[in-house]
């Protein structure tokens, strides 16, 4: 079996899909480095036994993340060739589903801070790293060309992420915490 590290990158470079070096800390890297990163905390959310019903779901969540992070980590000329592709109905898929949420849940009325149970507290992280990964998205986007549809997705994935943290809250019979400004 072959050993899982090669030492290539100790110096702080890593491979492209395509082959070309690029450093660790490149843009691009920080940018499917948090797509990673946000797919494992998909990974904790489908895991809790309270997404049992959103199993299915959460699963294609992280697969259309896996097909974002192979996207974002090829080279601007191996996005053409064989890559799985992002479609616009995964973007449908999650907004079919917010819809459905939303319409079981109160109406937002507040800010809400990210608490009342752990599994709701997951779901808020998720959210953040959504949007972190977002913003690396763009910012890679201002230095080469980047599938638009990928910016979408994440923008969308982050507001399911919020509208199932207020689903949780529901089903777990929990209080939202609302923000109340102090004067």
């Amino acid at each position: 079996m072959p050993k899982i590290y090669t030492k290539t990158g100790d110096k702080g470079q890593t491979s492209l899909v395509g082959g070309s070096r690029i450093s660790k800390g490149h843009i691009k890297i920080e940018s499917y480095g948090t797509v990673d990163e946000l797919n494992a905390w998909i990974g904790v959310l489908r895991d809790l036994p309270e997404n049992e019903s959103r199993k299915d779901l959460l699963k294609e969540i992280q697969d259309r993340l896996f097909t974002i992070g192979a996207d974002l980590a090829s080279e601007p000329e191996q996005t053409r060739k064989k890559i799985p592709s992002l479609y616009p109905a995964d973007v449908e898929l999650l907004e079919k589903a917010m819809d459905e949420y939303t319409e079981q849940i109160p109406p937002l009325r507040a800010f809400v801070l990210p608490g009342g149970h752990l599994s709701v507290s997951y779901a808020h992280v998720a959210r953040t790293v959504a949007r972190r990964a977002e913003r690396q998205v763009i910012r890679l986007a201002e230095l080469e060309e980047v599938e638009p549809l990928i910016i979408i997705y994440l923008n969308r994935l982050s507001d399911y992420l919020f509208v199932l943290s207020r689903k949780l809250t529901q089903e777990l019979g929990t209080e939202e915490n609302a923000w109340k400004a102090k004067h």
